[in-house]
């Protein structure tokens, strides 16, 4: 895909425009300025056309002049020197250094790339479908609908786990409680991108959480009615653990997606590293505090309502003819013989 260039632009004195960004370390753009000026000064100082808060950077730090339809970079005798950066060739001084076109300088522990107004720039970038689910979900009625079904959720999870009986008031507390504690990550992922220089977009965040979280809940149940309706579940953990990667994935994949312009690639490594940490780590935990022989072995048996078995049961009539007729079958053979 061909990249897109804007017209040259010069000023009526026939200046050439300069832009001039502020980026970091990883190069991510902080801040932009467009100036004109014949003369432009950066530096610490108030007077200066850009000021950079860095204490290494010297209050008049540099001059960038338009001469002989060029602009041309001074170093005012600098305590820690200006270099020019460039990707095929190692760093230099930048003093007396006629500006080209993506030149990247380093003033102190800042950063500053040099761009003309006819840089060509990247095509635009058309929304994805995980924008129109992510819009979707953020939604005020949409994102109130997943909180609230992931509360009752984790209030009924509590209440089958109590071994005696609580009324609505004991359970409302600690199932808000585990929302709010829930509600940690996606508020964290939006502090550090706001703290990266990106956009927080916590309802989004929030939105994407508490969707995966309440598929999260849903998987567990599912594999709670299975268990109950099979004899065989040697598979079974396997699968679910499968489907609770997959969901973890998907939600760090989400959240780095939202919060983060990094590469699909790095998108992906980033995902896979926090899944394999947070269920290697459990993993490791799990067996870690599990003993090597357990005098006392405990019966693990899922306790539920008939009706939530899939295939209907018999009842006791229809169980105890079955039976009789086992037994008739069996004395006719032995009468046989």
């Amino acid at each position: 895909m061909e990249l897109i260039k804007e017209e040259f632009v010069t000023t009526e004195t026939g200046i050439k425009e300069l832009v001039i960004e502020e980026i970091s370390r990883n190069h991510k753009l902080l801040h932009r300025h467009k100036l004109d000026k014949p003369s432009i000064h950066i530096g610490r100082d108030y007077h200066n056309d850009i000021i950079l808060a860095d204490p290494h950077v010297c209050p008049s730090h540099i001059s960038i002049d338009f001469i002989d339809k060029q602009w041309k970079i001074t170093d005012n005798q600098t305590v820690n020197g200006t270099f020019v950066e460039n990707l095929k060739e190692k760093k230099y001084q930048a003093n007396q250094h006629v500006v080209c076109d993506g030149d990247i300088i380093s003033l102190g522990k800042s950063q500053l790339r040099l761009l003309f107004s006819d840089h060509t720039v990247e095509p635009t970038v058309a929304f994805s479908p995980f924008e129109s689910f992510i819009n979707l979900m953020r939604h005020p009625i949409a994102l109130f609908i997943s909180i609230t079904l992931f509360t009752l959720i984790a209030g009924s999870i509590i209440y089958f786990n109590r071994p005696i009986e609580v009324n609505f008031s004991q359970l409302l507390v600690p199932a808000i409680g585990m929302t709010l504690g829930f509600a940690l990550w996606p508020a964290g992922v939006s502090l550090v991108s706001h703290l990266t220089k990106h956009d927080n977009r916590l309802m989004a965040q929030l939105a994407v959480s508490f969707a995966l979280f309440n598929l999260m809940w849903f998987s567990d149940i599912l594999e709670t009615i299975v268990t109950f309706n099979s004899s065989n579940n040697n598979i079974l953990p396997i699968f679910m653990t499968f489907i609770s990667v997959i969901l973890a994935f998907s939600l760090f994949w989400l959240n780095s997606y939202i919060g983060f312009h990094m590469s699909s690639k790095r998108r992906i490594v980033v995902s896979a590293s926090l899944t394999l940490l947070l269920f290697g780590g459990s993993y490791l935990i799990q067996y870690s505090k599990k003993p090597e022989f357990n005098p006392r072995p405990n019966y693990n048996a899922t306790i539920m309502m008939p009706s939530f078995l899939l295939t209907t049961s018999s009842n006791v009539d229809q169980f105890i003819e079955d039976s009789s007729k086992l037994f008739d079958k069996t004395s006719k053979d032995a009468q046989e013989e």
